[in-house]
Parts: structure tokens; C-alpha cells; sequence
């Protein structure tokens, strides 16, 4: 699968080790930064990585920052983009069977490396629905509908 990661630099340990795992496992990673620990804006990433999840350029995406807070809000103001923050499995699984989620968010302080590679292994392992849960996501994206 074609996966994006992106951060801020709370999270380049965590984004580091993520790119690395899922590179072994066999996925085409796209590493859109930051390169170092200095100080950057999670929004400018956030942007980076809906950008190439919206333009199919990527399959699925992965936001990582302190909290997961900030990404995930800037991840979504893409209306193409469905981020989901989450800090275990289920709700990583959920997220993709209900809501067809196609960016995962996770806080680098507040989740452990095999709490967030159980929740991207979720992420990638589920699939979306369908059925019901389609006119729902329908309405994410347009809220006219």
C-alpha cells in the first residue's frame, strides 16, 4: 500500500520508527517531514499530507504530533479527507469499517510505539463498510446532502 507519514516535531522519533516498521512490512512510504526536531507549525504538515491523500497520489495517510489534536484538525480541513485521532485498535478499525477513514492520527507523547503500530495495523488491515455507513460518509465530504 502507498502510505503517506507526516509530523511535527514532537513526533519524529515515532514517525522515524513508523516509516521504518512499515517499510519491512512491505508498504511504499512517502516521508513528507520534517527531517528534524526543530520547531515546525503541525499545520503545514497536516496540509502536506491531505494534499496527497486527496490527489490519490497516496492510499492512506498517517499524522502523528504530540497530542494527534493538532494534525488531525488541519489533516481534515481537506474535505476529501476523513482523519480519525486515535490511541488503540478498535477505534483504528472503526474508524476505517464505519467512517472509511483514509487518515489515522496519532499523539507521539501520549501512545507508546506497539500501542500505534497495533492501531496503523488496524488502520490498514480494515475495510470500509459500506452499506449504511456510505450515505454517512457521503455527507462528511458534502454537507448539503
Amino acid at each position: 500500500m502507498r502510505i503517506a507519514i507526516a509530523s511535527d516535531h514532537a513526533a519524529i522519533d515515532l514517525k522515524a520508527t513508523l516509516c521504518d516498521w512499515l517499510i519491512e512490512e512491505g508498504h511504499e512510504v512517502a516521508d513528507l517531514g520534517p527531517d528534524t526536531t526543530d520547531s515546525v507549525d503541525y499545520p503545514d504538515y497536516g496540509y502536506k499530507l491531505a494534499a496527497v491523500v486527496a490527489d490519490g497520489t497516496t492510499e492512506r495517510g498517517i499524522a502523528l504530533c504530540g497530542s494527534g489534536i493538532g494534525i488531525s484538525m488541519s489533516v481534515n480541513r481537506n474535505p476529501a479527507v476523513r482523519c480519525a485521532l486515535v490511541s488503540e485498535p478498535l477505534s483504528a478499525a472503526l474508524s476505517r469499517e464505519h467512517n472509511d477513514a483514509n487518515c489515522l492520527a496519532i499523539g507521539a507523547r501520549l501512545t507508546g510505539v506497539e500501542m500505534a503500530k497495533a492501531c496503523v495495523t488496524a488502520f490498514l488491515e480494515t475495510e470500509f463498510g459500506g452499506d449504511r455507513h456510505q450515505r454517512r460518509v457521503d455527507k462528511l465530504s458534502n454537507p448539503s446532502i
